[in-house]
């Protein structure tokens, strides 16, 4: 027993000791810092953050965010345009409430959107102004598919709707994707993040309710 507390002692000691060295090699260190090569790092350290507080403060992007909400605008715009249809042309209460929900959730992300290009000083769409080049891209529909939509009624609005909806969410979400991947600007990608869920469970819905038929 006495040998064994004996080693148990010897065990402390040893182990003081060594956390002693430790503490004692961490003084040495920051005392030859501060007189050695320590002090040639500082300055481009201090640069450094004050390089990463400057782009934090403006707002750090890039293209790809650009890219995201110039295209993202008309895109929500012509989905909130096919919603408004729904309530004087639907059978459906769901089809009518889905489109309800669409206009509710997509009109603050399209001012969001804006905002966020007239910080960077970038142009926003104008409204109407999506060329012939835009439709097909991203799911958006052509002025053809629109007035098809805004001339059918009842069951056939509701069929027309969901099917072109479900290509216009899949398109908008594919977007959103591409700034997850490539985008800088956290807002924006947090922004892709929720399209991404609301637009896939959405998809998710239509394609249930059209399965119901």
């Amino acid at each position: 027993m006495t040998r064994k507390r004996s080693l148990v002692r010897r065990s402390a000691a040893v182990a003081a000791a060594g956390a002693a060295a430790l503490v004692l090699a961490a003084c040495g260190g920051d005392g030859d810092g501060s007189a050695g090569h320590g002090d040639h790092n500082a300055p481009a350290s201090s640069s450094a953050s004050a390089s990463a507080s400057a782009s934090a403060s403006q707002g750090q992007h890039n293209a790809a965010d650009v890219a995201f909400a110039k295209g993202m605008i008309p895109h929500h715009r012509q989905a909130v345009e096919m919603a408004d249809l729904a309530p004087d042309r639907a059978r459906s209460a769901e089809v009518r409430k889905l489109a309800s929900d669409i206009e509710k959730a997509q009109g603050p992300e399209i001012e969001t959107l804006s905002g966020w290009l007239t910080s960077w000083g970038e142009e926003v769409p104008a409204e109407g102004a999506m060329d012939h080049s835009s439709h097909g891209m991203g799911g958006m529909m052509t002025a053809e598919e629109m007035n098809r939509l805004e001339d059918a009624s009842g069951k056939a609005f509701d069929t027309t709707f969901m099917e072109m909806m479900i290509k216009h969410h899949e398109g908008a979400v594919e977007m959103a994707k591409t700034e997850q991947s490539d985008g800088a600007h956290g807002p924006a990608k947090k922004m892709a993040g929720e399209i991404i869920t609301s637009q896939s469970a959405e998809i998710e819905q239509m394609n249930q309710l059209l399965g119901k038929d």
